[in-house]
């Protein structure tokens, strides 16, 4: 149909309403379209989906989108749908008549996209239909699920590198995921590509997330205020148990907060209309375990909480990533206690998960304890997580309130003595027994009792000194390799530090201290504000009614209607004529036709 850069850019602007690709799109999209095979690792919320559903429809032949999640297949195929895009899916949770439907437009040729989980692609007469459906490309998205070291493995991923063969002809095959370390990476490209494709690794930084983390001093009372601050506002609250789900859903309900529960003890009736209910209703808090979460496409989710700690630092970005997806303003809360760490630590040991995975997932748990007790910008410790360097962000906890800090630079010396002198070869819990001059097995194995630095930090207790590691490891002054045993090294930082010439400054409550104090900002709407410019709240909350209506009528996600940033725009610009209205963000031809007059109405009466 189209074959060119021009009739890209067009299509973005007529069937999706964006004037202008996000930061990183437009890269994908030329190469997809130049039929480049492509690794792409993106952050939730930065557009992953258009970089495949923009070259699909922008030239012949059928996009192929593998997915494990009925939700987000369900979800992007009314958003597509509603934008006048020819897209169907087939999974379990589609009726007889529907997937019959969408095997017969299939057989015709007049599908673009077709959604499937994995699982149907194992079946052969879906691959006999596919091998005659003019597929020409295959769009793998949650990519890190082929991936053993991924944080999501699923084994039905492996078979999706022999589907071109199994079809026949060049199959052009795009990966996309939103969490991928080097080891994951490496993984993906060798069990997916035949060839090394074009790696993109985007900008993990979502500077519209207000990143924070509370020790645990009454978890409840926590979450509640919390939540409270976010009055009206669709949320979500993760937890470690199906209990504990059970029991907040029932604290915010008595509270006057509409709030629902969701883990995989429920029936599925509930889970469904309950998961259907928070996609189509403004103002709905998901309290859930991490079953929720996966595959949800919803944009205006404008805060999550972690009333636990989460599994580790992949887990906790994937599932903060939940909110904000629509680039607003969003806010995120980490409550976290001892108790919670010995609680992981043991699920890790008595998982069946062999001992090098076991391995890996300490030091991605010990990662987590690190930006859980960050001395300095949290977004700086994220980042640097994932390789990525930056500048203090100002919209965290710890560069918002601060944290009361002391002179640590002897006890860094301590620390980063003892890796030296053991020569850059050994994990936290053998470094911390030299210190503490404990004559374990292997601190006599290696003859490490006669080293200067045994005992040398007596003084402090073991928590402290692992929490004295994670904050420098937290700070860069120390690194460690997950693939060699946990090993520690001192950077270049930390050897100016060892020196003498620079010093460090480390959180005096390291990991049991005091809450800080709550943000007092006014959310209501403004978020919106820091994108679109002074959002008239009356007519942005009357635009989010006639939302809801439709949407109930119609028995799809709120945003399928329009997005929060597409009624901000419309708040604050106020359009009173159709050209004006199809220049507002989201507005496509499509929904123009469909939805243009009763929200200009609304526009209108609020003028008048």
């Amino acid at each position: 149909m189209f074959d060119s850069r021009a009739n890209a850019s067009a299509l973005l602007h007529s069937v999706f309403g964006f004037n202008a690709f996000r930061p990183g799109q437009q890269e994908i999209v030329d190469a997809v379209l130049a039929g480049e095979n492509v690794l792409a690792v993106m952050p939730t919320g930065s557009g992953k989906s258009l970089c495949y559903q923009l070259p699909a429809i922008a030239r012949p032949g059928l996009t192929l989108v593998v997915s494990p999640l009925i939700a987000l297949m369900r979800d992007q195929v009314r958003a597509l749908t509603a934008a006048g895009v020819a897209a169907g899916s087939l999974n379990s949770g589609n009726d007889p008549a529907e997937n019959s439907r969408v095997m017969s437009l299939l057989r015709r040729r007049e599908l673009r996209l077709l959604y499937v989980a994995p699982e149907r692609l194992a079946r052969p007469d879906t691959v006999e239909t596919l091998a005659e459906s003019n597929v020409v490309m295959m769009a793998i998205d949650e990519a890190h699920c082929v991936s053993q070291w991924g944080h999501d493995f699923r084994p039905e991923y492996l078979t999706l590198g022999n589907l071109a063969r199994q079809i026949g002809g060049r199959l052009q095959t795009l990966a996309f995921t939103a969490t991928a370390d080097a080891p994951t990476r490496n993984d993906i490209v060798d069990k997916l590509f035949a060839s090394p494709p074009r790696v993109f690794v985007r900008s993990f930084d979502r500077p519209n997330l207000r990143l924070a983390f509370k020790p645990k001093e009454r978890s409840s009372r926590q979450v509640l205020s919390f939540v409270r601050s976010h009055e009206a506002e669709s949320g979500i609250v993760y937890c470690a148990s199906r209990r504990k789900v059970e029991e907040l859903a029932q604290a915010l309900k008595a509270a006057g907060i509409s709030a629902l529960p969701y883990h995989a003890g429920l029936d599925k009736a509930v889970r469904d209309a309950n998961q259907d209910a928070f996609q189509q209703q403004d103002g709905v808090v998901m309290t859930a375990t991490v079953a929720f979460g996966m595959g949800i496409d919803k944009p205006d989710v404008r805060f999550v909480c972690h009333a636990d700690l989460p599994a580790n630092v992949e887990a906790y970005y994937q599932e903060i990533g939940r909110a904000g997806r629509d680039g607003l303003a969003a806010d995120t809360l980490t409550l976290y206690s001892l108790g919670d760490m010995q609680l992981r630590r043991m699920q890790i040991e008595q998982g069946e998960s062999p001992d090098e995975r076991k391995r890996i997932e300490r030091q991605r748990l010990g990662a987590l304890l690190s930006l859980a007790e960050a001395p300095r910008c949290r977004r700086q410790t994220l980042l640097a997580y994932f390789g990525e360097p930056s500048q203090p962000c100002g919209n965290c906890d710890l560069c918002q309130e601060g944290v009361e800090r002391f002179d640590g630079t002897i006890d860094a010396q301590k620390a980063m003595s003892a890796i030296v002198r053991t020569g850059e070869r050994f994990g936290m819990e053998h470094l911390v027994a030299l210190l503490l001059g404990e004559r374990t097995e292997n601190i006599l194995k290696f003859n490490h009792d006669r080293l200067p630095t045994f005992g040398v930090g007596n003084g402090r207790k073991a928590g402290e000194w692992r929490s004295i590691f994670r904050q420098l490891s937290a700070t860069g002054l120390i690194a460690q390799d997950l693939m060699e045993h946990g090993r520690w090294w001192v950077t270049d930082e930390g050897w100016q530090v060892l020196k003498g010439k620079a010093t460090i400054e480390l959180r005096k409550d390291m990991a049991t201290g005091a809450a800080g104090k709550p943000s007092q900002r006014d959310r209501k709407a403004a978020a919106a504000s820091a994108v679109v410019g002074e959002v008239d709240s009356v007519l942005f909350d009357a635009l989010k009614a006639l939302r809801t209506r439709l949407a109930q009528e119609q028995k799809v996600p709120a945003y399928v209607v329009f997005s929060d940033r597409t009624l901000a725009e419309l708040a604050t610009h106020k359009p009173t004529s159709t050209r004006a209205f199809r220049e507002i963000h989201g507005v496509g031809d499509a929904k123009l036709e469909r939805y243009g007059a009763a929200f200009l109405e609304v526009v209108q009466q609020h003028a008048r």
